[in-house]
């Protein structure tokens, strides 16, 4: 059952892998697009008539320098992720590269994690009772819960790698 995941983990990871990547472009042509045509995107805000057009602007674009900065922070993610599928197809997960792969992923769902809540404060610097921009970002426990999912699994894999090297020490 898991070798028959491994084939569908390994492509949705590179899948992933290559959105994350078109993510981070289409982030970049949009903050670009908001400086070359401002007007355009205060429209596109729907905030072209507002007297504080200008302010929201400034922290909306904020919001999307902020979504960029997730782009690398993901992709550490995904090719640790991937790298790890690897060890599991050669049949050796319990390696120490995979306990320090994990910790790097805790770290970066971390990074992630404070990244979405300055996000939802720039949304919210950006919003007025008149006109509220709601954006999926902000605390998440589920989130927080995997960062320490992550740390505690990168605990399990280093003691899984001792366990395996004493036993391949005893034979």
């Amino acid at each position: 059952m898991v070798r028959s995941a491994l084939p569908i983990a390994w492509i949705a990871l590179r899948l992933l892998i290559l959105l994350n990547i078109l993510y981070g472009v289409a982030i970049a042509l949009l903050i670009a697009m908001t400086i070359i045509d401002t007007d355009w995107a205060m429209r596109g805000l729907g905030v072209a008539d507002r007297p504080d057009a200008p302010r929201v602007l400034m922290w909306m674009r904020l919001a999307a320098i902020l979504g960029l900065a997730a782009v690398p922070l993901n992709h550490a993610v995904l090719a640790r992720l991937l790298a790890m599928v690897e060890t599991v197809r050669s049949g050796s997960p319990f390696v120490r590269a995979n306990a320090y792969r994990l910790h790097a992923i805790a770290w970066a769902l971390a990074g992630l994690q404070l990244l979405s809540m300055a996000i939802a404060g720039a949304a919210r610097m950006a919003s007025s009772p008149e006109h509220p921009f709601r954006l999926d970002a902000g605390f998440s426990a589920a989130g927080w819960l995997a960062v320490l999912m992550a740390f505690v699994l990168a605990r399990v894999f280093a003691e899984g790698t001792l366990m395996r090297e004493d036993l391949d020490g005893t034979i």
